[in-house]
């Protein structure tokens, strides 16, 4: 019995021998590759399998191939190989519940071809595309493995995305640890992204340090995305935890519209920026704080924090600048960011700008923007500050509050924009002008040195894609009042902004530097048509009624305007003065009775300012105004026996006191003979 226990010791021990000398790893190379190949949805080969056991056993795999799954044949790369990979694990701690160690991975020689076409699918989720859908489960959170030292030699991963137009690759190495000074990971960018060029230098403290709580994760990270220059440098105490974040962000480019595909924020197109501050991060928040640089001419500085876990990302930004020149704004009012705009338009026919409405992709972002201007630069505009605070919800733009200073007045607007079909906004604007000084309005003219107040209200309601389609097929009024507005001759001109304003003035035969006591325009607005309630331009002897159209659809006038004495001074006054045409270049045109009372037209009928307009001087310019007084002497004591309501020309005039009872008809004139007229009744005033 003992000798037969003996024998099969024997044998035992002599099997255990050579098992131990003929061992070969090689033997489950594949089982393996059958379980790898399960397990990842794809084919997956090695071509040897080395073992090293103990408390940390390291499992090495030579000539790793992981191919691409189905559906992606055609791709020429593998999805994933490597010469050699390389893995401890320290099987003790894990046995004994400790956590799972990793101590080491080397990669030699790792390549990629990580790919999503534009159809949604991608060659990196690891399903099986014929397995059914199975129910969420709750997912329980698992601890990340404490990992040791990482190596990774010449790595390179080509990253091709369809929707986001980008193929790049990622070409990637680590290098050793030297003295006290940490190992580094080190990446590579270079490609296509967003359709535009990309190359990039980052440079990261290794892994151990990233899972590593007490000491600062260091980056310091290049990238150049076609002309937009980014640069991220600074450390993080904890980055798995979101904690003690002292990065500095720099972003410096040509438009920051470009920075969408970086950012995923649709930003309005601006003039070239440069830009730096602090980032910082948690779970839930993203925050760019305390930046500061320039945008075109213009400082800027603020925070932005953004959610980047809703859907859409949420935004909130509180900006703020101590100098700004509005133009470097266009892009986020629609308008073309710098100079480029003022020039189309001072050689183009019309006087509405035509370009439509340019938003960015409202749809991809809710936000809430704050802005703050201490000070407007712009010598041709007369504003000193702005306040904005506009809000982006669901693609919809609502405008709180969008105010201008101007001395001790203020122009301030509220509205709304929502998109419609075919590029189209239903929009609703109020503007109210409250107590703006003309001599600051006319401040870029250089010729003003009057003084004088402005003050109304704006309203609009109306769908288009651009300010003339808004205006030209809106709803809505103007309501505008001067008062004590200096001289008429320089004022009115420059004022309206046309070139034969002066001409308008000489034809209504108001001397040369009248003093304007007070200006009243209300003008209901009806599908694109200004029509007149009340026009009243009164000087310190002239009172000057108005009324007709203003069409916005195709920018043309059909208007006139008649004046007459306010004191007991005859003068010669033309008669009705007809101003029809392009608003930009209009034509001034006698009315019938310039030629003769009875060779006058149809009547016409001119109102008076009704009283209902007295809140709204008393908004705009203040109690006690010259206009507050003008309207009631407009009401009570027309001049020249015009009443409110009544006429001039033939037909419902009034005859004067010791008038001849009728007067001869005058006989039709011609268009020539009406011209010549005209010019010799001018050269009489």
């Amino acid at each position: 019995m003992h000798r037969a226990l003996a024998i099969i010791s024997g044998a035992l021990a002599v099997i255990l021998v050579l098992l131990i000398l003929l061992w070969n790893w090689d033997w489950f190379v594949p089982l393996v590759n059958r379980r790898a190949s399960a397990a990842l949805h794809r084919p997956v080969t090695i071509a040897h399998l080395h073992v090293r056991l103990g408390l940390t056993t390291t499992v090495a795999v030579d000539d790793l191939q992981i191919h691409q799954p189905e559906g992606f044949e055609s791709e020429k790369e593998l999805f994933a190989s490597a010469k050699k990979a390389t893995v401890a694990v320290n099987v003790w701690h894990y046995i004994t519940h400790k956590g799972l160690e990793v101590p080491l991975i080397a990669l030699d020689t790792p390549k990629g071809d990580i790919v999503a076409l534009a159809n949604g699918r991608n060659n990196y989720t690891f399903t099986d595309p014929n397995a059914k859908p199975e129910p969420a489960s709750p997912q329980q959170s698992t601890p990340l493995p404490k990992i040791g030292t990482v190596t990774i030699t010449d790595g390179d991963i080509r990253v091709a995305m369809a929707k986001l137009k980008t193929d790049m690759h990622v070409l990637l190495h680590t290098t050793p640890a030297k003295g006290d000074q940490d190992g580094t990971i080190v990446v590579d960018l270079k490609g296509r992204y967003a359709q535009a060029p990309i190359s990039g230098h980052i440079v990261g403290g290794s892994l151990l340090t990233l899972t590593n709580s007490t000491r600062p994760y260091p980056i310091d990270a290049r990238l150049e995305n076609g002309p937009t220059y980014v640069t991220l440098r600074g450390s993080v105490d904890d980055p798995l935890h979101f904690k003690g974040t002292k990065l500095v962000l720099h972003f410096a480019g040509p438009d920051m519209s470009l920075l969408y595909a970086l950012t995923g924020i649709p930003i309005p197109q601006t003039p070239s920026y440069s830009i730096s501050g602090n980032l910082d991060y948690t779970a839930a928040h993203i925050r760019f704080t305390n930046f500061a640089g320039k945008m075109g001419s213009s400082d800027i500085g603020g925070t932005i924090a953004v959610d980047p876990q809703t859907k859409p990302i949420t935004v909130d930004a509180n900006l703020h600048s101590h100098n700004v020149d509005l133009k470097d704004l266009g892009g986020f009012i629609g308008a073309k960011p710098g100079h480029e705009e003022s020039k189309k338009a001072a050689t183009s026919d019309r006087i509405l700008p035509s370009t439509p409405i340019n938003v960015p992709k409202l749809n991809s972002v809710n936000a809430h923007l704050v802005y703050k201007g201490d000070h407007i630069e712009n010598k041709d505009m007369p504003l000193d500050d702005i306040v904005a605070d506009i809000v982006v919800q669901d693609g919809a733009i609502t405008i709180n509050k969008l105010n201008f200073a101007v001395g001790n007045g203020t122009l301030g607007l509220s509205g709304a924009l929502d998109p419609v079909a075919n590029g189209q906004f239903k929009t609703h604007f109020k503007v109210d002008v409250s107590r703006l000084s003309i001599q600051r309005l006319m401040k870029a003219t250089e010729t003003f040195k009057g003084e004088g107040t402005l003050g109304g209200h704006i309203t609009l309601a109306a769908t288009g894609n651009s300010i003339a389609s808004l205006l030209g097929h809106g709803d809505g009024g103007v309501t505008l009042v001067v008062d004590h507005g200096g001289d008429v001759s320089a004022l009115l001109p420059d004022l309206m902004g046309l070139k034969v304003g002066s001409a308008i003035l000489s034809a209504l035969g108001i001397p040369q530097r009248s003093d304007l006591k007070c200006f009243i325009a209300d003008m209901p607005l009806r599908q694109g048509i200004l029509s007149t309630n009340s026009l009243l331009l009164m000087t310190n002897n002239t009172r000057t009624l108005g009324g007709g159209t203003v069409n916005l659809r195709n920018e043309t006038l059909d208007y006139h305007v008649t004046t007459r004495s306010t004191s007991f001074n005859i003068l010669s006054f033309p008669g009705r003065v007809n101003i029809s045409g392009p608003i930009k270049s209009p034509t001034i045109m006698p009315g019938a009775e310039i030629i003769g009372r009875a060779a006058a037209t149809a009547g016409l009928a001119i109102a008076f300012p009704p009283a209902a307009l007295l809140p709204t001087i008393q908004f705009g310019v203040g109690k006690g105004s010259a206009c507050e007084d003008a309207l009631g002497q407009a009401n009570a004591n027309p001049a020249a026996g015009i009443k409110p309501g009544s006429t001039t020309g033939a037909g419902a005039a009034t005859v004067q006191p010791n008038a001849p009872a009728s007067q001869p008809q005058g006989k039709k004139l011609s268009r020539k003979q009406i011209h010549s007229v005209w010019k010799e009744r001018l050269k009489q005033n």
